[in-house]
C-alpha cells in the first residue's frame, strides 16, 4: 500500500518533517508533492484552497480515500512502526483529540510566522513520478 503526502513546500516546519519522514521510510509507503505542484494535485481535483485546510494524505489505491489537517497527521503516525499503539493512546485520552486539532489549526494558519519561510519549494527525492523538479530543495 502507498501514500501520496500533501505538504507545504514553502514552509520550514513542513519540510523538516518531510524530511524526518523520508528518512524514516525511504519512499517505501509514502510519496510527497508539495501543494505548490498545483498541476499534480490538478490529477485529485485538489485546488489551493483545499491545501490551505492542512496537509492531505491520500491513499494510492483508493484515492478517495483522504484524510486532511490532523487526521492526516495522525494518519500517517498510525501507519509507521509501532505508531498505532501511540496514536490508539493518544486518540483514547478525553479531549486529547479536541486540544490536538486546535493545536493543529493553530500551527498551520501561523506556520509561516513561527517557522519560516523557505525561499524556494522544497521536493522530496520520493515525489509521485520520481521527477520531481528542483529535487532536495
Amino acid at each position: 500500500m502507498n501514500y501520496y503526502v500533501i505538504y507545504d513546500g514553502n514552509c520550514n516546519l513542513c519540510v523538516t518533517l518531510v524530511q524526518v519522514l523520508e528518512n524514516l521510510d525511504r519512499g517505501s509507503l509514502f510519496h510527497y508533492i508539495p501543494m505548490q505542484d498545483e498541476e499534480t494535485l490538478s490529477q485529485w481535483q485538489i485546488t489551493s484552497a483545499d491545501c490551505n485546510m492542512g496537509m492531505i494524505l491520500i491513499d494510492a489505491e483508493n484515492p478517495q480515500q483522504r484524510w486532511q489537517g490532523s487526521d492526516a497527521a495522525e494518519e500517517i503516525g498510525r501507519l509507521l512502526p509501532l505508531g498505532k499503539i501511540f496514536v490508539d493512546f493518544y486518540r483514547a485520552l478525553p479531549g486529547m483529540k479536541w486540544t490536538g486539532d486546535r493545536i493543529y489549526e493553530q500551527v498551520r494558519d501561523n506556520r509561516y510566522t513561527l517557522f519560516g519561510k523557505r525561499n524556494s519549494t522544497y521536493n522530496s527525492a520520493y515525489c509521485v513520478d520520481g521527477s520531481c523538479n528542483n529535487l532536495g530543495k
